[in-house]
């Protein structure tokens, strides 16, 4: 959850403050599909939420801009009750492993730039974090501890595209335009150790890890709303 908050405060401390740094902006929610080396060792859909920012207004005369993009997708859950302690057993926690992946890219892209429905491609180039994390939680939601397992870096790049749907338009006022955003998105990534559901055994009070190293391609589809301003800086 800490990791999820950090990756929020970073993207919106990026768009927000004082002065507005970002011509545009969007938000989304995703689900991710493993593909190649990564679908044979994790069959199973993820999800998670996705951030980015447009440095560039995009018109006629230059339909390309340059930004970020940051997501967070978890691809396996555990959970399980335990005793505190072995010499508290009487009081129960809840134990809960995650495995999650944070990707940080440069985004690059080419619009047409007007009209109600705006079509655009995309590249991207940048990483990706893979880790596993195990807390423990007391009655279900107050965090006690928590710790990361396993952790890897993979290199990853690719591309996609999709459609920007016009839904208000506010042109004389610090926000321009909202859009609903629909797009889909191909990502290379470079072998990478990780855990996934199942890795972490546990044996005569001790954890063992079956660790899987594979190439990381990922399949993301997205929705959500995109922010179009007026001025680069106000």
């Amino acid at each position: 959850m800490r990791n999820k908050a950090l990756l929020l405060l970073l993207f919106f401390s990026l768009i927000s403050g004082n002065r507005l740094l970002a011509q545009s902006a969007g938000l989304n929610v995703m689900i991710g599909l493993p593909q190649g080396e990564f679908k044979d060792n994790v069959d199973r859909t993820g999800w998670g939420i996705s951030g980015h920012f447009l440095l560039l207004p995009q018109t006629e005369q230059n339909p390309f801009s340059i930004g970020l993009n940051v997501g967070y997708l978890n691809y396996g859950n555990e959970s399980r009750r335990e005793p505190f302690s072995m010499t508290i057993p009487d009081v129960t926690v809840d134990v809960d492993r995650t495995n999650n992946l944070v990707n940080f890219h440069f985004l690059f892209q080419a619009m047409w730039p007007t009209g109600t429905v705006k079509p655009y491609i995309e590249g991207l180039f940048g990483g990706s974090y893979m880790f596993t994390e195990t807390t423990i939680n007391s009655r279900g939601t107050d965090e006690v501890a928590s710790s990361t397992n396993f952790d890897d870096f993979a290199w990853s790049y690719g591309g996609g595209g999709g459609l920007l749907i016009k839904l208000i338009s506010t042109p004389d006022q610090q926000i321009s335009s909202v859009y609903l955003d629909l797009k889909a998105r191909y990502l290379a990534g470079t072998k990478a150790e990780y855990l996934k559901e199942g890795s972490v055994v546990i044996q005569r009070g001790k954890a063992f890890y079956d660790v899987i190293e594979s190439k990381t391609d990922l399949l993301t589809i997205h929705a959500g709303v995109v922010v179009e301003f007026n001025s680069l800086f106000n």
